[in-house]
């Protein structure tokens, strides 16, 4: 069984970042990467053109907890915080995303603007700026039109290719490096995207899944008939789907305005579970826990982030932030889940999720249940 190992809040230097820019409805501004020695972590996130980072502590601390599992937060401080010289966009960025390459001691920063201009920088792993490898790919169209949500993942087994999705042009671009591949055109708003792992067909870089309007659509890169779609999920008319993700194990999991998460197969296209009204508002993240792949996490526009037992529909812990979320996402190593959230109040939340009983920085829980202090 998961648990919460800690629960910590920072503020963003008002220097750093006064105002931050409005973005869309999918937080997905933000990224995270924890350190060799794990006491500390980096994120990052983006406003406006550019993109920030935050060097923030990760020491013991108790895990305080409300009613209803609630986690309270303890204060932290920043110990660093710069720009990244690495990424100069045009206009304002909609999603950056952080991985790991086949070189150790090296990371891969993408981001993508809201004409869909890509950047790809390989960064040290110690946060560091390095003169190394930057290429930059333009849209097919030059980003003529009006601006839009766009979105960008990488493959599990190969960060060079890279998918693009644009929102208003109902696109999906697939590059290697700076070599356009293909264009995937959809038939609603794209919101989401996400590349399949661990496929039966020993292949899953191949597949990527999407979420545009109220469905659910698998692509397979390598096909042609169809455009490349090869299978369509429908939810219920006018409930858009607003995020995906996917498994270890292979599993899909998708919600959005319905608040329901729906888990699927890959191998027979069906449901297995359904978990109905998990949040109280629409689900714009999603991720499954790195640990065990019966957990999931479920990001909504209440401020609220909670993980839960999928396969039980039950809830173990949430957190709340202070204001609505411009950014969340889900780092991961061997031993924990590092989730990060990010408010337009300037707050960073970092959750430290583990698994119960297990050696590695075992954490008490106090509970508090009378009083729950205000924003929390």
């Amino acid at each position: 069984m998961l648990e919460a190992r800690s629960l910590r809040k920072a503020v963003v230097p008002s220097t750093l970042i006064e105002n931050p820019s409005p973005g869309n409805l999918q937080p997905t501004r933000l990224a995270l990467h924890v350190n060799e020695d794990a006491f500390s972590c980096w994120v990052y996130m983006a406003s406006g053109c550019h993109v920030y980072k935050l060097q923030v502590p990760m020491q013991d601390s108790f895990v305080s907890k409300g009613k209803e599992s609630l986690l309270i937060p303890v204060q932290t401080q920043v110990m660093d915080s710069s720009v990244v010289n690495r990424c100069p966009h045009r206009s304002e960025i909609q999603s950056i995303v952080l991985c790991e390459t086949e070189s150790l001691g090296n990371l891969v920063l993408g981001s993508v603007d809201c004409y869909g201009h890509l950047i790809v920088s390989k960064l040290d792993s110690s946060g560091k700026d390095i003169d190394s490898l930057t290429y930059s790919v333009l849209p097919r169209d030059s980003g003529v039109g009006e601006g839009s949500w766009a979105g960008l993942c990488f493959s599990p087994s190969q960060w060079s290719m890279a998918a693009v999705a644009r929102s208003f042009c109902k696109s999906i671009d697939v590059y290697d490096q700076d070599i356009h591949l293909r264009t995937l055109r959809t038939l609603w708003y794209p919101s989401s995207l996400n590349f399949l792992q661990n496929l039966n067909n020993g292949n899953g870089s191949s597949i990527l899944a999407i979420a545009e309007g109220c469905q659910l659509t698998i692509w397979d890169l390598r096909m042609k008939e169809n455009g490349g779609c090869l299978h369509r999920i429908c939810g219920s008319l006018g409930d858009n789907f607003y995020a995906v993700c996917s498994s270890p194990t292979g599993y899909i999991a998708v919600g959005g305005a319905d608040r329901t998460v729906t888990i699927y197969d890959p191998r027979r296209w069906s449901p297995l579970a359904r978990w109905v009204h998990c949040s109280k508002y629409e689900i714009t993240g999603l991720a499954f826990s790195s640990l065990d792949s019966d957990y999931i996490y479920i990001q909504g526009v209440d401020y609220e982030v909670c993980c839960g037992q999928w396969k039980e529909s039950t809830k173990v812990f949430s957190f709340r932030g202070d204001s609505n979320w411009l950014g969340f996402n889900k780092c991961s190593n061997s031993s924990r889940d590092l989730l990060g959230g990010w408010c337009d109040s300037g707050s960073v939340f970092l959750a430290d999720v583990g698994i119960n009983g297990s050696s590695v920085e075992t954490s008490k829980v106090k509970k508090e249940t009378d009083i729950i202090p205000s924003g929390c």
